[in-house]
């Protein structure tokens, strides 16, 4: 199963939930193979989701998703009893917003990193991920823009870089090239990934400026490839404008 996901380059994250789901699905049913189970035992879990664990609709539906996933692409098999499974109803609900008084509070009991990369997310808009993923070679200081790589639908797109943010970041990112420097001379690598970078990729993670995603050697992210791959400085929300 994780190799049809691969293949279709679906996010990790996904891969890792469709599995845990498909996993829990034979789990729940004693250990029998998907191939033995249809419609009835595919609604038997959902409703044990619904009503015993009582999990939110879009955990619901990506449940869901994840037996479809396994009983067309992966086992290759014909679903006419899938209409008869009943889909969850979404559910919506308005967001929940901090007030300038709780925002200020909370950025005030913030300090260092944690609080540069609060600011960067409230000043740009940007997800968690996507600010603990900011790679070097993606912020723009001579046009005033951040580079956000493969976002929401592994697509791309461009927040603006509040004025506010340009010191604070240009020290930040200093401060983390160089342990990667020191790192460098001290001979430890970089990080790898499960995706095979091109030599034209890992050139410029050499030099400091990517992601420091490697192919080899794998091992855990050290503290400059941390900093590096994700070179996080935040603006305060009156740069924002």
């Amino acid at each position: 199963m994780r190799s049809a996901a691969r293949y279709r380059h679906f996010a990790l994250a996904t891969e890792k939930a469709y599995a845990h789901w498909v996993r829990a699905y034979v789990r729940f049913h004693g250990l029998r193979h998907p191939r033995e189970m249809g419609a009835p035992e595919v609604e038997a879990f959902l409703t044990h989701l619904a009503e015993v664990r009582q999990v939110s609709p879009s955990t619901h539906k990506q449940a869901l998703a994840a037996l479809l996933f396994l009983y067309r692409e992966v086992l290759k098999m014909d679903l006419p009893w899938m209409a008869e499974v009943g889909r969850p109803r979404a559910v919506r609900r308005l967001p929940v917003v901090l007030t300038t008084d709780e925002l200020q509070r909370t950025l005030a009991g913030l300090e260092g990193s944690p609080l540069l990369l609060a600011q960067l997310l409230y000043g740009t808009g940007m997800r968690v991920m996507e600010g603990l993923r900011l790679r070097v070679k993606d912020v723009d200081f001579d046009h005033g823009a951040i580079v956000v790589r493969e976002a929401k639908g592994g697509k791309d797109r461009v927040v603006m870089l509040p004025v506010t943010l340009r010191e604070p970041l240009r020290l930040h990112m200093a401060r983390a090239h160089a342990l990667w420097a020191q790192d460098r001379a001290d001979g430890v690598p970089g990080w790898s990934c499960r995706m095979h970078w091109p030599p034209s990729t890992r050139a410029p993670g050499r030099a400091g400026h990517g992601s420091g995603c490697f192919r080899k050697p794998c091992c855990p992210p050290t503290r400059a490839a941390a900093c590096v791959g994700a070179t996080t400085a935040m603006p305060t929300p009156s740069g924002a404008s």
